[in-house]
């Protein structure tokens, strides 16, 4: 069975309906299937070719290794002006330092990124699922953060206690939101949270994560929410990371095509 990505959709035939120009859709990196390759410019690099269709990416590789400004700016150039990147931060500063002591990584990798200029739209925080919500620990992180950037942050959180009340109002003062992420593990992840300015939603596949493709019914429900999501002055993000067999590609243009639609 699919997850339902969101548990009321039937409220959204009542509202207003926003354009496509309004929601970022796109996927952990822009490799085109070869299946696919008819749907996208024939000229140009893959990623020349996945921005003609495409206003966003998330870039993941900067979780792994290091990336020159020069090698942004080089993406930033290649796109159009309306396109944007996510740029997640590297494990180092999430998975090795945990968040703590790491002012000097941070500023590099704000450094490297910055290559991107008012390309870079958000910078997206994955944690690792053994990291539990510590209040000193994550304001002493957010406030180095934002002393260095002032754009939107996201944060993936996957340990239960960031599911709990304290969590979400610190996320908040801080312009922080918490990503929507599927396949669903805690219930109260159902819905974005944190900063109510900022909603992110990541795709990972289901039931199998990375693989599974999204049947039309799931897109369809989650098309009607990112229209209820997305009103001026929000920044709505919604990225496929179901890119393992090629199937994010597919469903972000589906989802693509139907917030065009309206």
């Amino acid at each position: 069975m699919q997850t339902r990505l969101f548990p009321d959709e039937s409220s959204a035939s009542a509202a207003l309906l926003s354009p496509l120009s309004l929601v970022k859709v796109g996927c952990a990196g822009w490799s085109l299937p070869r299946a696919l390759w008819p749907v996208f410019p024939a000229a140009g690099t893959h990623l020349q070719r996945y921005a003609a269709r495409f206003n966003a990416v998330e870039i993941n590789s900067s979780f792994y290794r290091p990336h020159q400004p020069q090698t942004y700016a080089r993406w930033a150039a290649s796109v159009p002006d309306h396109f944007r990147f996510s740029v997640k931060l590297p494990k180092t500063i999430t998975h090795q330092q945990r968040l703590a002591g790491c002012a000097g990584l941070l500023s590099d990798f704000l450094a490297q990124a910055g290559g991107l200029g008012e390309k870079l739209g958000c910078l997206l925080v994955q944690l690792p699922p053994s990291l539990a919500f510590d209040a000193a620990r994550v304001r002493d992180f957010l406030r180095l953060l934002r002393a260095r950037h002032s754009g939107p942050v996201a944060l993936e959180p996957r340990h239960a206690s960031w599911f709990t009340a304290p969590a979400d109002p610190l996320l908040h003062a801080w312009q922080v939101g918490r990503v929507l992420a599927d396949p669903v593990v805690h219930e109260a992840g159902r819905l974005p949270g944190g900063f109510a300015g900022l909603v992110y939603v990541r795709l990972h596949g289901s039931p199998r994560m990375y693989y599974s493709a999204y049947d039309r019914a799931v897109l369809d429900a989650l098309v009607a929410r990112l229209q209820l999501a997305a009103t001026p002055g929000a920044a709505v993000w919604c990225i496929f990371d179901n890119t393992a067999e090629g199937a994010a590609i597919e469903n972000a243009l589906y989802t693509v095509q139907g917030l065009a639609q309206h």
